[in-house]
């Protein structure tokens, strides 16, 4: 193989490794946010791993593509991440600013990586991948837009806080420029899964409410049938597990309490008061709506951050 070959080669590795590495990047900012809200400890166990596993994905990976320094970086994280492992390990703030700074050094690292790559591209190419804009700019510019947010509402997101937590990684890691392209491929990434999310929800969540309804016509002589509470409790888990995925912390904890009240109705072949199942009903109604306003805040924020960002 040529050397001009093999260096064509390498750079072709190096651009599905960088796409991968923000991918995973994304997954454990979105795990570390929430591991901040200080989880049960099944659920801080599971974030934990997810950390573990993204970071020893990406130190191998850049391993193998001879990326040495976004390696060593990675690889000097995952002691830390054993520790959290332990129950009885609490993350403080010092440790959250001392992973949020390495995590700074290997989006740093990636952009430096990407920077590398784009020199035989085409001219349009590259300037698309190589715009960037200065990290001091981005922070002001993301306080100043954090600022004007309404001081309260029924719903909360800390979308521009993740952004200025990443960005301020970077800042640690000490680059002065943030690579636009992740930033917007994140933010799609996130508006994606939460998009999703929402239109599961608002496919399912009628279909749930008429199976309540089925439930309750029978409430007021026998057990509900396990057969039909096992299709129930099926889509509820479903919905859990996806809210766990896109870190929404209202709707998985809405949907877990109603997966363990259905489990704990199956389980013990209980009879359930009508009553109980219309308020179960209007509950599922309520978050349905919830969830719809909390996506809808969160495109809002993502699309502020956009706007901030050079195109």
């Amino acid at each position: 193989m040529s050397v001009e070959v093999e260096d064509e080669f390498q750079k072709e590795l190096i651009e599905v490794f960088v796409q991968e590495a923000q991918e995973w990047l994304e997954q454990i900012h979105v795990a570390l946010d929430e591991l901040q809200q200080d989880p049960v400890p099944d659920r801080r166990l599971k974030l934990v791993q997810i950390i573990k596993a993204g970071l020893a994905n990406l130190g191998g990976s850049a391993a193998t593509v001879n990326l040495s320094d976004i390696a060593q970086a990675t690889f000097s994280t995952l002691p830390f991440i054993e520790e959290l492992q332990d129950p009885a390990r609490k993350l403080s703030a010092d440790d959250f600013v001392a992973l949020c700074k390495q995590l700074g050094q290997i989006s740093a690292g990636l952009t430096r990586a990407t920077a590398s790559t784009v020199a035989g591209g085409s001219n349009a190419g590259a300037q698309q991948r190589q715009t960037t804009i200065a990290v001091s700019t981005l922070l002001a510019a993301l306080h100043q837009l954090q600022a004007r947010q309404p001081k309260s509402g029924a719903v909360h997101r800390n979308v521009i806080q993740t952004v200025i937590a990443q960005v301020e990684g970077v800042k640690r890691g000490g680059a002065g420029e943030c690579d636009v392209a992740s930033i917007r491929e994140s933010l799609a990434r996130a508006g994606a899964g939460e998009d999703k999310f929402l239109e599961i929800v608002q496919q399912r969540v009628p279909a749930l409410i008429d199976e309540l309804g089925r439930l309750k016509s029978g409430a007021a002589t026998e057990a509900p049938s396990p057969e039909r509470l096992k299709v129930v409790v099926a889509q509820v888990a479903q919905l859990w597990s996806t809210a766990q995925q896109i870190n929404a912390s209202y709707a998985m904890a809405f949907f877990k309490g109603l997966h363990s009240f259905l489990t704990l109705i199956l389980q013990r072949r209980v009879v359930v008061a009508a009553t109980r199942y219309d308020a179960v009903e209007a509950r599922l109604s309520e978050s349905a709506k919830f969830i719809q306003s909390w996506v809808e805040t969160g495109r809002h924020e993502r699309s502020a951050v956009g706007a901030l960002l050079p195109h």
